[in-house]
């Protein structure tokens, strides 16, 4: 009679490493648990009537394809968290939708921004732009008829209900032109409420009396037909405009004048003679952004001045907190100091205070009256540290080593600390000096460490607007430039002025930037990168 065999190795089950009973419990507390299926439920409920909502508003605005990609990302979101599995994905998708909606849609939209004329006179639709010219040319009609008014609110929207000396009721708002209505309450012959809508009394009318009188209700959807505007709100009067608008012809004729303005496909009604009205509207432009940056002298003097002055200022900010951040490591990293650790925290103390905040201080500091350096260290000099061009550039590079050089101090003192001692002390027997020691082998050591970091800093100084801005504006200001720009503005304090400051603001010129400056730091980066490969061979 045989006995069995028993296979000892089969037999033995190998008991689960700690890993993998881990994320056994993760993938069970991410599938399963009906608290876990409320809590999904209910923020995907909340996330989906977000989404939902601006799909609409986007359909209503006639923007289908964003609106189909805010819906296709809903249901995709929906999908991974209400199936089993898709682990990797269910972290994954909140990155993803940030990414998308801070970063790639972001940079898509200053794109598409650098390709149009959007800016001051041209934000807006060639609708909004033809209404807006009638309104501002709107003058009373002599003896027009008076219109009984009852001003009524809906959702904080201010509308007419008026009756025309006909006896008929109408209804309409600032964007809605008048429509009848069937339902109006009569009060002796006037129309004195309406469902759906609150009446407003004498009291209300009085607090929101500006507000009323700047309303121009439209009496068709043909602006020359006019408006009707009220002086006091009880009584309402037809407005023309002394403009008259052809939209067959794409013409704006001035009654008064005669004078002919068309549309010439600049995004503005224009006369023979070039004179334009404003507002225009807003219209793709093709490169001209781009072309007007590099062809029109009035703008490419001063681009390529501030571009130069963009490439010294950061590698010139880069090279003196890099140089004086090492050598100030190397001083405190010898073993023969003591009370290194006190030093050290006195070095970073710079760094501890908010950059903006301490070129407000130095800001003040440097005042030509009253400034601390002319009035204390130079005996009460007038000397301009921020309003003459080269002074003010000297200041601001001082400045900036001044917030740069204790980050530079930190990392330089970690790459040092980092290095084998015996590599050093088999140098020594070998014969090297002390300058071969650092030359040979401390520096290319330390530039595997940190050169990534020095060229992230040369992308940071690329773009540090708050240092420009905060200490001189970007000043002092170049008079023969047609763009908003100073001696020392580097380019994206130039991007900021030509989009915000000024009387008028050229998003479309301010986008067209923006993508030059994300080309130049790309490309030097990417070159940058590739070069610092050579040093990995140290490894």
């Amino acid at each position: 009679m045989t006995t069995p065999t028993i296979d000892r190795d089969a037999a033995i089950e190998t008991p689960p490493s700690k890993k993998s009973r881990r994320a056994a419990r993760i993938a069970e507390a991410a599938g399963a648990g009906w608290k876990l299926m409320i809590f999904k439920v209910v923020a995907l409920g909340l996330i989906d009537a977000l989404a939902l909502y601006a799909a609409l508003v986007l359909f209503q605005s006639s923007q289908w394809i964003p609106a189909v990609i805010v819906l296709a990302i809903t249901g995709v979101a929906n999908w991974v968290y209400f199936s089993r599995g898709n682990l990797p994905a269910k972290y994954l998708i909140p990155g993803l939708i940030f990414l998308l909606i801070f970063q790639i849609f972001v940079a898509g939209y200053t794109a598409y921004i650098a390709f149009t004329n959007y800016g001051t006179g041209h934000n807006g639709s060639k609708d909004s732009a033809v209404n807006a010219l009638m309104l501002s040319a709107q003058e009373r009609v002599p003896d027009s008829p008076a219109y009984d008014l009852t001003v009524v609110e809906q959702l904080g929207e201010f509308s007419f209900l008026v009756t025309d000396p006909e006896g008929d009721v109408e209804l309409g708002g600032a964007d809605r032109p008048l429509t009848p209505v069937d339902n109006a309450e009569m009060d002796g012959g006037k129309a004195v409420g309406v469902p759906g809508y609150n009446t407003l009394n004498f009291s209300q009318i009085v607090a929101n009396q500006e507000a009323i009188a700047d309303i121009a209700v439209p009496i068709s959807d043909d602006p020359n037909d006019g408006s009707l505007r009220t002086p006091d709100g009880s009584v309402a009067y037809v407005y023309l405009s002394s403009l008259e608008y052809d939209e067959a012809a794409g013409t704006m004729t001035d009654t008064q004048t005669g004078t002919v303005y068309s549309d010439i496909g600049t995004g503005a009604f224009t006369a023979p003679d070039g004179t334009e009205l404003m507002p225009g509207w807003q219209i793709n432009v093709g490169f001209d952004n781009f072309v007007r940056a590099f062809t029109e002298e009035s703008i490419r003097a001063p681009f390529f001045s501030v571009l130069a002055w963009t490439f010294v200022f950061a590698f010139l900010s880069v090279f003196t907190c890099f140089a004086l951040g090492l050598f100030l490591a190397i001083v405190f990293n010898d073993p023969r100091m003591k009370s290194k650790k006190y030093y050290r925290v006195i070095m970073i103390l710079p760094y501890a205070f908010p950059g903006f905040l301490s070129a407000l201080v130095w800001a003040g500091m440097m005042n030509q009256e009253f400034g601390f350096l002319n009035v204390v260290l130079f005996g009460g000099a007038d000397i301009p540290w921020l309003t003459n061009e080269w002074l003010a550039k000297f200041s601001i590079l001082l400045v900036n080593l001044w917030l740069g050089f204790p980050y530079m101090f930190l990392i330089c003192t970690g790459a040092l600390q980092s290095i084998p001692d015996d590599v050093q002390e088999a140098a020594k027997v070998d014969g090297a000096s002390a300058w071969q020691i650092f030359r040979n082998i401390k520096l290319p050591l330390l530039f595997v460490a940190v050169a990534p970091l020095l060229i992230a800093s040369f992308a940071y100084n690329f773009n540090n607007f708050s240092l420009i801005y905060m200490l001189t504006g970007g000043g002092p200001r170049d008079v023969t430039a047609d763009v908003n720009v100073g001696a020392t503005d580097i380019l994206i304090t130039m991007v900021y002025k030509v989009a915000f400051v000024g009387s008028s603001a050229d998003y479309g010129l301010a986008s067209a930037f923006s993508i030059i400056i994300f080309l130049i730091v790309g490309t030097i980066s990417v070159i940058a990168f590739r070069r610092t490969k050579a040093l990995e061979e140290l490894n």
